[in-house]
This record gives C-alpha cells, sequence and structure tokens, in this order.
C-alpha cells in the first residue's frame, strides 16, 4: 500500500550506484566511511540538486536525488568515483580498479518510484545478511531521516515531504512505509533492474549466457528464480499458450503446424521487444533453426491477430506470466 500522498511537487529522480571491484572493501575503516559520507553530501551542495537518500556498503554506494534539468548523473559520478577510488587504494593496498566498471544510473520517472527505491536500499543490508532490521544498519540515511541519529550535514526534509506534510507525520508514514519486507522475488527483481546482477541461462551460443535485463524482462527473470532466461521464456511460452488457447501443459517446441509455428513467433517477438533475448536464443531454446524462427516472427508482426496480442502492455504479460508461475508452485 502506498503511503499518503504529501503535498511535495513531485519531481523525477535518479539512483546511482557503484559496485566494488572483486576483492575490495569501500569501508575499509570507520574514518573512511565518514568520509565518503561527507563526500556525498558535497557533492550535492551544487545548485539544482538535492541528495535524498544514500546507502553505503563494503560492496555497494548507493545514491538517490534530484537533479537539475541541465545536470546529470555522470557529473556526479565524477564528482565521487575518483576521490574515493583514490581514497581506498589508500587504504587498502589491493592491485587493480576499485569499482566494477562504470557508475550506474537509473531514472526514477515518479515519486512512487522513488519512494519504492527508498523502501529497497532501507532492506537491502538485510538482504545481505548484514543485519536483521533496516533501522540498525547504521551507514545509511535511513537513521538520520527517521530522527535516530544526527545529521551530520544531511538533510532530511527533502525525503520527508515525500511522505508527508510536518516531521512527525512523515516519518510515521515512513516506517509504515517500510514495515513490510519486500520478498526475494521483488528484490531480485529490483537487482536486475538496477544493474547490481546479470540474469543467466543456458540458451546462448556457449553454455551459459549472461545479460542486463529491465522492466518486464527482470520481472520475468525474477519470477523464474533460479531459471534465469531459460525460465523466463517458459513463463512466456506458457503466456502465449495461454492466449491462444492450448490447454494440456503441451509444449510449443513439440508442436508442429502453424499453432506451434505462430506461439513459438510470438515467444521470440516478446522475448526481442521486452530485451530478454535475441531472437537467436529462442530459437536455441525452441530447437529451431534462427533464419526459420526469423521469418516466422516477421510474419507473426504483420498478422492483425497477432499485432492485437503483441500489443499487451509488457508489465502486463509479465504480471499474468508470473502469476501462472505462482499458480503451479
Amino acid at each position: 500500500m502506498d503511503p499518503p500522498a504529501a503535498s511535495h511537487p513531485g519531481a523525477a529522480g535518479w539512483h546511482i550506484c557503484w559496485q566494488a571491484a572483486p576483492g575490495r572493501d569501500l569501508l575499509a575503516g570507520d574514518s573512511l566511511v565518514e568520509r565518503i559520507r561527507a563526500r556525498l553530501i558535497a557533492a550535492h551542495r551544487k545548485q539544482g540538486r538535492v541528495l535524498l537518500d544514500y546507502l553505503l556498503m563494503p560492496t555497494e554506494i548507493h545514491v538517490v536525488a534530484t537533479l537539475a534539468q541541465d545536470d546529470s548523473p555522470g557529473d556526479v559520478a565524477r564528482t565521487v568515483a575518483n576521490i574515493v577510488a583514490r581514497w581506498v587504494r589508500e587504504l587498502q593496498a589491493v592491485r587493480g580498479p576499485v569499482f566494477a566498471g562504470r557508475y550506474r544510473a537509473h531514472r526514477l520517472e515518479s515519486d512512487a518510484e522513488l519512494r519504492s527505491d527508498v523502501r529497497m536500499l532501507a532492506w537491502r543490508p538485510v538482504a545481505l545478511g548484514v543485519c536483521i532490521a533496516p533501522s540498525h544498519y547504521p551507514h545509511s540515511a535511513l537513521r538520520t531521516t527517521l530522527g535516530l541519529r544526527r545529521s551530520m550535514g544531511f538533510d532530511a526534509r527533502p525525503l520527508l515531504e515525500l511522505f508527508g506534510d510536518s516531521v512527525p507525520a512523515a516519518r510515521s508514514a515512513l516506517r509504515k512505509w517500510l514495515a513490510r519486507r519486500p520478498s526475494a522475488t521483488e528484490m531480485r527483481q529490483w537487482e536486475l533492474s538496477r544493474g547490481l546482477a546479470l540474469a543467466v541461462g543456458t540458451v546462448g551460443p556457449l553454455p551459459r549466457m549472461a545479460r542486463e535485463v529491465r522492466g518486464a524482462a527482470a520481472m520475468l527473470v525474477a519470477a523464474a528464480g533460479s531459471e534465469g532466461i531459460d525460465g523466463a521464456l517458459h513463463l512466456l511460452e506458457r503466456w502465449v499458450l495461454a492466449r491462444l488457447g492450448v490447454r494440456g501443459g503441451v509444449r510449443l517446441s513439440e508442436m508442429s503446424g502453424t499453432t506451434g509455428a505462430r506461439g513459438r513467433a510470438l515467444v521470440g517477438c516478446l522475448a526481442v521487444d521486452i530485451a530478454l533475448c535475441p531472437a537467436a536464443s529462442v530459437a536455441r531454446y525452441f530447437g529451431r533453426a534462427k533464419a526459420t524462427l526469423s521469418e516466422q516472427m516477421t510474419a507473426c508482426r504483420k498478422r492483425p491477430a497477432d499485432q492485437v496480442i503483441l500489443k499487451t502492455p509488457m508489465s502486463r504479460v509479465a504480471d499474468e506470466a508470473a502469476a501462472l508461475a505462482a499458480r503451479t508452485r
């Protein structure tokens, strides 16, 4: 359930995160924690930037902020990453990069999505086994926002305005918002969507493939659990079979004739449209030639009845496919 609407005008924000390279500890020592925290706050003193939330962990650094129209997450990332990398190298004598690649930035299109990220960040240390409750973790903005520690330069008011007009009411609403722990599937979907984890599968040209997924693809992979991309394709297959009115637990790979070809083409179109995997991977999943599947997909996109299916909102496809999986567990 969403928290009560506040009088906050509603500005889109950004979630920026960095992941540590293998063997690196981004919080190597209490002094480094406070230096990084101060750096994050200082990086948002530029006009138009507002630091709403942050989370510092040994393997990850997260920032949620609003930026001016002429500003960019890359500008924030450069202000933070270079100096933090130097500090970590000074304290941790390990060769190699400090961060595992470039920063990742995700546009938060609404206050609802921003509040969702705040909830996920609050529970992130718990999900990783660092603590047993969100308010117990010391290296985040949450304890300051809830009034459990001194501000030390961090202004919690912009975030509180997303939850209520007065500080007491906003803190109460925030506590209620954070009370429900995200499920393992919700956390997995969020990890995938924010680039913190890769979707894996066996339908690539090599025995094992790994790729980034977002949106509906991330939801399907999360719903598929340990089966990854292969499982997500299976969920799409089941959804397509249901839309085509095919019953009895039959598999599209076993179906001959026009219905089987049509179903495989629909799965291929959907998988490509949500960037779950390329058509070649779908062809391998069904044990068919890519050229044949590609021809069928082209015909599928021109067929009026199939166009209706393909115009189904991808969020609805993912919701219904995940529900099919949940009913059979």
